[in-house]
């Protein structure tokens, strides 16, 4: 018995397997006329799978469903598959991207799309707080493919399948340019595996999505046809019962809640004349910029908080360290009304430190920018005590980009204002 796929000839989840099949030299028939929402409702293909769901691969031992499941199984049909990895950890490190693929990148892609397209609720609120978890999961993995042209190893893997078929939903129907150029290196990656003989020959041509589809308005369930008056029916006013009343203005659009921060007692220190200053300073920075800043400074409107990143022996790539601080900064960018920052590299060989200063408004690290900004967690917080002269020197010194700073090298230095 041979090979039997049943699925659309555009499910991007059928597509895993016919792409394994290419590399691994198996053949793979794909059902003809499958037509979603009539084919798998059949009894004969609930039998395969009972909840309906696509794709199903018949094989000579019995039908398997989930997609991944399948792709796996077409793929080691070939004994010793370069696509399972070349060792043990190599085979974990496919599975653990497999994983990555389907939790963190396929699974945001469709929170956010399917909404949009009329076939969930749409609500905002879970919309932003999806595209933040796609971006935290985009981000890292462009950080991974900044020096890795393949996900394991030195060639294409059953976790680039996975990866590049998930992906190809979100390119070709939501992420239009302007939102993955935030991510150069998953687009050469992207561009790169879409373009591959074995992927191009499933895939055919990927054009990227011009723009996120508008939220498919509401229909109502049921039309009623006007009634057609009599002609001396006399016109009745009738009045709104005030139930009727009362929800319409529960329904009113309620005005945006205030940010905390806009709630605290006017503060001696206007944030913008200090970036100005900051800004302008070309000479006689100590002089000028930093005294200034002491002079503008209200510790009771705001306050000043050293950063070091925890996991600094993980830097032992420069480049890599400092799109590391580049997408923090970018994602800190909610908090642009409210602080000032800067972000110091030290080293002139890795492991790179990451140390930070920021300036806050209010007394605490803003409580919106840690529950939005993912890399809040990945460092270590401590308030200066600026009636600590020591401490208030070293606050100087990273505003100053004062080098050498601490005895080391500075790599580079961002200002986020």
């Amino acid at each position: 018995m041979a090979l039997v796929l049943h699925a659309g000839n555009t499910n991007k989840n059928g597509f895993k397997a016919l792409i394994a099949a290419e590399y691994s030299g198996v053949k793979v028939e794909l059902v003809k006329n499958f037509e979603m929402g009539v084919t798998n409702k059949t009894a004969e293909f609930l039998k395969m799978n009972p909840i309906g769901k696509v794709p199903v691969l018949e094989t000579p031992d019995g039908p398997i469903f989930e997609s991944n499941a399948i792709a796996r199984y077409v793929a080691r049909l070939k004994a010793d598959n370069p696509l399972l990895g070349s060792s043990l950890i190599e085979n974990a490190h496919v599975e653990q991207w497999i994983d990555f693929a389907t939790l963190e990148i396929d699974a945001n892609i469709l929170r956010w799309f399917i909404p949009r397209i009329g076939y969930a609720v749409y609500l905002p609120p879970a919309e932003e707080a999806t595209i933040s978890a796609l971006k935290r999961a985009l981000d890292a993995l462009n950080t991974y493919l900044a020096c890795n042209t393949y996900l394991v190893g030195h060639s294409v893997t059953l976790a680039d399948i996975v990866m590049t078929c998930n992906l190809s939903l979100g390119f070709s129907r939501i992420l239009t340019k302007s939102f993955t150029s935030e991510f150069p290196h998953i687009e050469r990656y992207f561009w790169t595996m879409v373009n591959l003989p074995n992927f191009h020959k499933i895939l055919g041509e990927v054009k990227q999505a011009d723009s996120v589809p508008p939220v498919q308005s509401k229909k109502p369930s049921q039309v009623q046809a006007a009634k057609p008056k009599a002609k001396d029916e006399p016109k009745k006013e009738t009045a709104k019962p005030k139930v009727e009343l009362a929800a319409a203005e529960e329904e009113a659009p309620k005005p945006k809640a205030k940010n905390p921060l806009d709630l605290l007692p006017p503060s001696k220190m206007i944030l913008d004349e200090w970036k100005r200053l900051y800004s302008n300073t070309r000479t006689n920075f100590r002089e000028v910029a930093i005294k200034g800043f002491w002079d503008m400074y209200d510790p009771e409107g705001y306050s000043l908080w050293f950063c070091d990143y925890k996991y600094n022996d993980e830097n032992t790539v420069s480049f890599v360290t400092l799109n590391k601080v580049g997408g923090f900064l970018q994602r800190m960018d909610l908090a642009r009304k409210y602080a000032f920052g800067k972000m110091l590299v030290i080293g002139s060989e890795p492991p790179y430190k990451v140390k930070g200063l920021w300036l806050f408004r209010g007394q605490e690290v803003p409580q919106f920018i840690i529950d939005e900004c993912y890399d809040m967690e990945l460092y270590e917080w401590r308030k200066v005590d600026i009636t600590d002269e020591a401490q208030k020197e070293r606050a100087s010194q990273m505003i100053e980009d004062c080098e050498p700073f601490e005895g080391e090298a500075l790599l580079d230095a961002k200002c986020f204002k």
